[in-house]
C-alpha cells in the first residue's frame, strides 16, 4: 500500500464515543519506519485523533488526543518479522475503572504487555468521536502527510461500540497449534463501524452498513499472498554489509510492491534480493521480470543459506548458489556456460525458474521457451545442483529493475496478461507452471 491509501468521509454519527475494537491482518514490508495503518483526524485539525501504527522503533502503538491530552501507550514486542502475517486486535474502552483495561493489545491471539509514553492511559470515560473526522486506511492524516503504510492489509474490522478480544476475529487450529483467521465473524459493529479488505482488494463494506471507502491516491493491488497461505518475497532484512565486513554496500537498491521488485539505480553489483521462505524438498517454480535501466546485467535462481551473507556488493556466481545471467549465460557457482540459452535482458522479458529439490535439478524458461530444450515435467535438460540442503530464491542486480511473481498474479502493479495453466492452483503465473511443480509458498511447502 505504499503511497496508497483509502478514506471514508466523516459520519457525523457513532454508536460509542468510548468504546471500540479493531481487528487487522497485517504484513509488513519494512522496519525501522513510521507505518500508520488507521487514522482518524482532520488533515487540518488536531482536535481528536486516533492513531493505529508501528513506530520508528517497530512497536505497535495507540496514539489517543482527547483535543486536551495525548495519550499514547505501545507494545514492549517489537515487530519485525517481513515474511509472516500478524493478527493485531486493539481493544479500547475508556469506561472500564482499571485503567490498564482501557487500551488492550492482542498479537496472533495472545494479550500482550504495554508500556505507556505521554500521558500513558486516558481518563475513565475519556470520549473520542470517530464520526467527527475522516477515517484513513494507510498513511498518517495530517497538513504534512507522512507515514504511508507500505505492507499488506487483509480483513480490516472497525467494531463501533464493542469491546472484543482475538478470539471473535481468530482461532486455534487444533492440529498445526497456529492462529488462524475467522474470515466471517459474529460481531457487531455499530453505527460507524465497516469490514473492508475481506477478499482481495474491495474497498466495499462487507459489514452490512455500507460504509464503503475510497481510493484516494495510488493503486490498490490484489495479492494472492494472504494469512493462510504466504507466499515467497525478497527479503528486506538482509543485512546492508556482509559478514566478514568487506563487501561495499552503500548502495542497497529499493524493494518495492510488497517487496517484489528490487530497483539499483547505481553501477554496482547487489546480491541481498533473497527471498524469505527455504525449502529441501519439492518443486517449485517463479518468474522474474527484466524492467529496464542502465544495464541488461541481472542474475536470477537460488541459494542456499551457508552463502547468503558472502559476496553481498558482489555477483551471484560463488558456491553454493545457481542462477541465469541476462546475457544467457548459465551459473553453477562461479562456473558459466555462455552457450546455454537465450538472453534476458530485454525490458519486460520474463524469465522462469523451475526447482526440483526432489531430483536436484534447476530449469531456466526465457518468455515460456524452457532453455536447453529442457522440460521440467519429464525431468529432462535440467541443471544438476548439490542435493540435501536448503535453497531459496536469489537474485543480483547492477544499475537495473527486477519484479518477481512468486505467485501473486503481479509484475510490480500490472497483472500478468494470460495466466498459465497451474496444477496446483497455488499462485497466478503467466506461463504454464511445469507439471509437478507449485508456487514458492507456505501450502506450497506443505504439498
Amino acid at each position: 500500500m505504499a503511497n496508497t491509501y483509502l478514506t471514508r468521509a466523516a459520519s457525523g454519527s457513532v454508536t460509542s464515543q468510548t468504546t471500540y475494537t479493531f481487528s487487522f491482518w497485517i504484513k509488513r514490508n519494512q522496519t525501522g519506519v513510521r507505518d500508520t495503518v488507521f487514522m482518524h483526524e482532520s488533515a487540518s485539525s488536531h482536535t481528536q485523533k486516533l492513531d493505529l501504527h508501528f513506530d520508528s522503533n517497530d512497536n505497535w502503538l495507540i496514539g489517543h488526543y482527547d483535543g486536551t491530552n495525548e495519550y499514547n501507550v505501545k507494545t514492549n514486542m517489537k515487530f519485525r518479522d517481513c515474511n509472516g502475517w500478524y493478527h493485531i486486535v486493539t481493544r479500547i474502552d475508556t469506561t472500564q475503572s482499571t485503567e490498564s483495561d482501557r487500551y488492550r493489545i492482542y498479537v496472533n491471539g495472545n494479550q500482550v504487555d504495554l508500556t505507556e509514553s505521554g500521558s500513558g492511559y486516558p481518563a475513565q470515560n475519556s470520549t473520542l468521536n470517530l464520526g467527527q473526522h475522516p477515517l484513513v486506511y494507510g498513511r498518517y492524516q495530517a497538513a504534512s502527510p507522512s507515514g504511508y503504510f507500505s505492507g499488506i492489509l487483509s480483513h480490516c474490522h472497525y467494531c463501533d461500540g464493542q469491546s472484543y478480544d482475538a478470539s471473535y476475529f481468530g482461532s486455534t487450529d487444533a492440529t498445526t497449534g497456529e492462529w488462524q483467521i475467522n474470515v466471517s465473524p459474529s460481531v457487531t459493529y455499530g453505527t460507524n463501524g465497516h469490514f473492508i479488505l475481506k477478499d482481495g482488494n474491495s474497498v466495499t463494506d462487507q459489514s452490512g452498513n455500507s460504509n464503503n471507502f475510497t481510493v484516494t491516491s495510488g493503486t490498490l493491488t490484489n495479492t494472492e499472498d494472504n494469512p493462510s497461505n504466504v507466499f515467497a518475497t525478497l527479503n528486506t532484512l538482509i543485512p546492508t554489509v556482509a559478514a566478514d565486513g568487506t563487501d561495499d554496500q552503500s548502495q542497497t537498491g529499493t524493494f518495492t510492491n510488497g517487496n517484489n521488485t528490487w530497483t539499483s539505480t547505481n553501477a554496482v553489483w547487489n546480491s541481498r534480493g533473497s527471498g524469505t521462505l527455504f525449502a529441501k524438498t519439492g518443486k517449485f517454480y517463479y518468474e522474474v521480470q527484466w524492467g529496464g535501466g542502465g544495464d541488461p546485467l541481472a542474475f536470477a535462481g537460488i541459494s542456499n543459506p551457508d552463502v547468503l551473507y558472502d559476496a553481498l556488493g558482489g555477483t551471484m556466481a560463488v558456491t553454493g548458489t545457481y542462477s541465469y545471467y541476462g546475457n544467457g549465460t548459465m551459473y553453477e557457482g562461479s562456473s558459466g556456460t555462455a552457450s546455454y540459452g537465450t538472453g534476458w535482458g530485454n525490458t519486460n522479458d520474463i524469465l522462469g525458474v523451475a526447482v526440483d529439490l526432489d531430483n536436484s535439478k534447476i530449469y531456466y524458461s526465457v518468455n515460456g521457451t524452457w532453455q536447453n530444450s529442457a522440460d521440467p515435467g519429464a525431468g529432462t535438460g535440467g541443471v544438476t545442483i548439490t542435493g540435501d540442503t536448503f535453497y531459496t530464491p536469489r537474485c543480483t542486480i547492477h544499475n537495473n529493475t527486477l519484479r518477481f511473481n512468486f505467485g501473486n498474479g503481479y509484475f510490480g502493479t500490472t497483472a500478468v496478461s494470460s495466466a498459465g495453466t497451474n496444477a496446483s492452483g497455488l499462485g497466478i503465473f503467466e506461463y504454464d507452471v511445469p507439471t509437478g511443480f507449485t508456487a514458492w509458498c507456505t501450502k506450497g511447502l506443505n504439498e
